[in-house]
């Protein structure tokens, strides 16, 4: 029998026999199979997009699935895929499938995890007893962590795990590890503000914060014993954090104070929100979040300090493996500033990719970048895989991926320059290498920012050429002797020194934030354009060959997504205190200029606006005729469609009849005959709601339709 081999889709043998022509089908099939076997090396890349894949459908489904699911989808895929290893085709389908199940059972198990009580409805004053797990500094007071929690009259199997207590300014801060009692006001962690907003519901229920307040007194430390085991270490690093800040506090005055305990301890928020706000106009905020900038620093200077102090030894130098020992250290390093910080998703990230790479420095191996990004995600994923909802994991990794894909292509045309460049041409390939970094890292991390917070930075590029040198050669630096001086109680004139960079970076934030034109709001994206964008996102970056650039489709259909999102007319609050109605110019009125003014904030932003229009007048008609109020209620009519805001009862004999819509916190509004009434039952049970009024009727969405029952969401 003679060999035959299959080569770019032709038989060649001695006796190859001649073949029909392909059909249409094959011949299209051709390319695309052609292009996968090419890039073959490439197909374990795609294997965190799967389980990411898996965990986003977990999160989206409108009810919790049966324990077993996840655990039964993910054996039968991988006896699948033994069963058909030595058939290419099956062995990659099952492969596939695999993953999608991984991510999934992972996000189910996790979920199981850290299920806990959570409040259903506000507290009067009660004394709540608990442990303090965390302290966080705020601009005004601060804020603390409780756990092993007892409820004045709360049945125990109703106790949340955890809450979150704010403490007004002047109220003394109990210190971590200490037991305390304390007044407080207790109430569910908040729902989204409407449909598709940001859900701080699931995020405090994955850190198994079952109820926030506030305290009505000081807390009193108690006597009991100390934590032990697991615990006493979270303790001790908290205690560290709070020790951290009081040095640094003690040392430099705010907001440069606020900053450098943000970068040394990880808490952010004790910053001012000017200063937020000029970090994020001017594209400057990440410096702010712990990511792979202070982790690569902090590994690369103690790996550096580490192997020239020991190459001064020379018998250590003659018999001692430096570099690698430099490399242990430098990964202790790094895994020690990941701990004290509280490992956030973007330290947990570039920890594992510096840990990579300073192990294949251990075990003589080059480590292949494009693959360092694959092995974090997916050891992400499966360790918080309730992060991959939050801009943190998206826009942390949107930034590598797309900056490790880019060198990819640009290396070898750098390294060509670079060898035959001067010094002088050295120094030029270093800033256009900064401004092409800063340039790569805005554009990837743009459209996560557009999703979760409608906003754009013009200048980030020119902001980070300033910023970022100063930060990596002065305020990194002197945070590691910082951190070496502090147990000695000598860190003064280490804060000081690292104070005067924090400075500068402030004044470069507010001075391009406070440039013309340096930020536009625009209207959430929807979130079919977020799966545009990433889908796109990830075509383009995980492949080699010229067929990734049809992932810049993906990528344009997500970015031009807000201009099609569309925006409800008629917006009202969970608790139905506040209700908003479309302008003729396409701004937001709200009810009241008092009330919820946060929640109108983000209506508002989420429109793509800075902030709403003018409240609802008292007595008249609103400027644009649409808006008719009186002292028993409002009416508001876009074409034939009508919504009636009551506020009295004596108006529901009235409102009641002719209209689409009645919104009404009175007693009697169920009773209403109008095709649509939301009452205070409706808010309860459905929260937040957003009202579409069109030709063809009205169409109300609401936040328990939005985001389903799930064991995150409290009614």
């Amino acid at each position: 029998m003679s060999e035959r081999i299959l080569f770019d889709g032709d038989d060649i043998g001695e006796d190859a026999a001649p073949r029909p022509p392909p059909g249409a089908l094959a011949r299209a099939l051709g390319w695309p199979v052609e292009r996968l076997l090419a890039e073959r090396e490439r197909w374990a890349l795609w294997v965190p997009a799967g389980i990411g894949l898996g965990t986003a459908g977990y999160f989206a489904l409108p009810m919790e699935p049966a324990g077993w699911i996840g655990t039964f989808a993910t054996v039968v895929c991988a006896a699948v895929a033994w069963a058909g290893r030595r058939w290419l085709g099956v062995l990659i389908a099952a492969v596939a499938l695999l993953s999608v199940a991984t991510g999934f059972t992972a996000a189910q198990l996790r979920t199981a995890l850290v299920e806990a009580p959570v409040l259903r409805r506000e507290t009067g004053p009660v004394v709540v007893t608990g442990r303090v797990i965390g302290v966080e500094a705020l601009a005004q007071g601060s804020r603390i962590a409780l756990t092993g929690l007892t409820v004045e009259r709360m049945e125990a199997g109703k106790v949340p795990a955890r809450v979150r207590l704010r403490l007004r300014a002047g109220l003394p801060v109990p210190p971590a590890g200490a037991m305390v009692r304390v007044r407080a006001l207790l109430h569910p962690p908040p729902a989204p503000a409407e449909p598709g907003a940001y859900d701080f519901q699931r995020h405090a229920f994955f850190d198994r914060i079952g109820a926030v307040g506030t305290a009505l007194t000081a807390p009193e430390v108690m006597q009991a014993p100390p934590p032990t085991g697991w615990r006493a270490f979270t303790v001790f690093l908290e205690g560290m954090r709070q020790t951290i800040a009081a040095r640094v506090h003690a040392v430099l005055p705010e907001p440069a104070a606020a900053v450098t305990v943000a970068l040394l301890n990880g808490q952010q928020t004790g910053i001012g929100a000017a200063v937020m706000a000029d970090m994020r106009n001017s594209g400057l905020a990440h410096l702010l979040s712990i990511s792979g900038l202070h982790i690569t620093v902090v590994a690369m200077l103690v790996f550096g300090v580490v192997r020239a102090l020991l190459a001064l030894v020379e018998p250590l130098a003659l018999r001692w493996p430096i570099k690698k020992i430099a490399a242990v250290v430098g990964l202790l390093a790094a895994v020690a500033y990941t701990m004290l910080v509280g490992a956030p998703v973007p330290t947990l990230r570039s920890v594992l990719m510096t840990g990579v790479v300073l192990l294949a420095i251990v075990v003589d191996r080059s480590a292949l970048s494009v693959r360092l990004i694959a092995f974090a995600a997916v050891v992400a994923l499966l360790v918080g895989p309730e992060e991959l909802v939050g801009p943190s994991f998206q826009m942390s990794f949107g930034a590598v991926l797309a900056l490790i894909a880019a060198y990819e292509v640009l290396n070898p045309h750098l390294s060509r320059w670079h060898t035959g460049a001067g010094w002088l041409g050295r120094a030029a390939l270093y800033l256009g290498g900064l401004v092409l970094t800063s340039a790569i890292a805005t554009l990837a991390t743009t459209p996560f920012s557009l999703f979760h917070f409608q906003q754009i930075a013009f200048y980030g590029v020119f902001a980070n050429m300033l910023a970022v040198p100063l930060t990596s050669f002065w305020v990194m630096p002197w945070s590691l002797i910082v951190y070496l001086l502090m147990p000695l109680g000598w860190e003064g004139p280490a804060v000081t020194a690292m104070g005067w960079g924090v400075s500068g970076v402030i004044w470069t934030a507010k001075a391009v934030s406070d440039l013309p034109g340096a930020t536009a709001i625009v209207p959430a994206m929807p979130l079919w354009g977020l799966v545009a964008v990433t889908g796109g996102g990830l075509w383009l970056c995980l492949w080699s060959g010229r067929w990734r650039l049809f992932g810049l489709g993906g990528v344009m259909v997500g970015l031009l997504s807000p201009a099609f999102a569309e925006r409800p007319d008629v917006l009202v609050s969970g608790d139905g205190r506040l209700v908003a109605v479309r302008t003729a110019d396409g701004g937001l009125s709200p009810s009241t200029a008092n009330a919820a003014k946060l929640t109108t904030h983000m209506w508002a932003h989420r429109d793509g606006r800075p902030d709403a229009d003018e409240p609802w007048p008292k007595a008249g008609r609103s400027a644009d005729g649409r808006l008719a109020c009186d002292a028993l209620g409002c009416i508001y009519q876009v074409g034939a469609r009508t919504v009636a805001v009551i506020r009295q009862a004596d108006a529901m004999a009235e409102d009641c009849g002719g209209v689409d819509v009645v919104i009404s916190l009175t007693e009697g509004a169920r009773h209403c005959r109008a095709p649509l009434v939301i009452d205070v039952w409706t808010l309860r049970r459905e929260g937040a709601h957003a009202l579409y009024l069109g030709p063809d009727g009205v169409r109300a969405e609401s936040v328990r339709a939005w985001r389903g029952s799930r064991p995150w969401t409290v009614p």
